[in-house]
């Protein structure tokens, strides 16, 4: 059989976790898509799938080959879009994911003008504050902040920002200002755990890095929580300085320990694509840079 078809197949069978299931994705029969997964065991000498009454689902050696298979068969349709000029010009469906602040803030204004821009283009734009697979889960586009972890990803680094802890005035004016990480054992800590940052907090200072580990009085599950409950007066929280700029100009919140902040996380764009980039991810990742940079 040809082999990108015997890929083709593995790859709905392990996304569908079932041959059925992707016998009736791909308009075939059950049988042939039995007989294709067990042509592609047999030409590999490996087994990339376990069967049971119940479920399939892929071995070590499938899950490496499937996210292997989805980016080759990515990449023949972006070289067959190239030939044939669909390239030429962005259209289709960008999805694109980030941080849910980030997203908000500074995402949602480079895609409002990307649509202005390419009307043959639809974004589907989800903020999670979490990391995101884009092959697995479908993203073209996404926003990582901090160290990038996965590189199979082309990345293009558009900004950095801190990681800083911030109080209210009033907060600050009855329980005093910290002048060291050591005194924050003694404040109330709130915490957030919607962010992929480490629990304990870390410093650094005169080059030296250090790491609290805090005894949070509040834990939410959003970074806009925590935010909202230091600006309430409750205590000290943690921020990445994008979240809290407009609250610190204003005077709602004031960054303490500022010399012993971290090291500046990148920003980086990530996506999935070889080479041959699709003109509506090339031109969405030019756009964001130019704007991104200009705010």
């Amino acid at each position: 059989m040809d082999q990108l078809h015997l890929m083709r197949v593995y790859v709905a069978v392990a996304e569908k976790q079932g041959f059925a299931a992707a016998a009736r994705h791909l308009n075939m029969s059950p049988p042939a898509v039995t007989r294709a997964v067990l042509s592609l065991e047999q030409q590999l000498g490996v087994r990339l799938l376990i069967r049971t009454t119940r479920h399939v689902r892929a071995t070590d050696v499938g899950l490496r080959y499937l996210e292997d298979t989805r980016q080759i068969l990515h990449d023949i349709e972006l070289a067959n879009q190239t030939a044939i000029g669909i390239n030429s010009e962005p259209k289709g469906e960008l999805s694109i994911t980030a941080p849910v602040m980030f997203g908000q803030k500074h995402v949602m204004p480079v895609v409002v003008e990307y649509l202005r821009r390419y009307p043959m283009v639809n974004v589907n734009a989800v903020f999670l504050d979490r990391t995101v697979n884009l092959l697995e889960e479908g993203f073209d586009l996404g926003i990582r902040i901090g160290t990038l972890a996965d590189s199979s990803m082309r990345a293009k680094k558009i900004g950095e920002v801190k990681l800083m802890l911030v109080a209210s005035p009033s907060y600050l004016n009855v329980h005093g200002i910290p002048t060291s990480p050591a005194d924050l054992k003694q404040h109330t800590l709130i915490s957030s755990s919607s962010n992929n940052f480490p629990r304990d907090w870390q410093f650094t200072h005169n080059g030296q890095k250090t790491r609290l580990h805090i005894q949070p009085r509040l834990t939410v599950t959003t970074n806009q929580s925590a935010i909202d409950a230091a600006k309430a007066g409750l205590g000290i929280t943690r921020a990445i300085s994008y979240q809290v700029v407009e609250e610190c100009e204003n005077n709602h919140l004031v960054n303490i320990l500022e010399s012993f902040q971290p090291l500046a996380l990148p920003i980086h764009i990530i996506h999935r694509e070889s080479h041959f980039s699709s003109a509506k991810v090339r031109t969405f990742i030019d756009l964001m840079t130019q704007m991104y940079r200009v705010n």
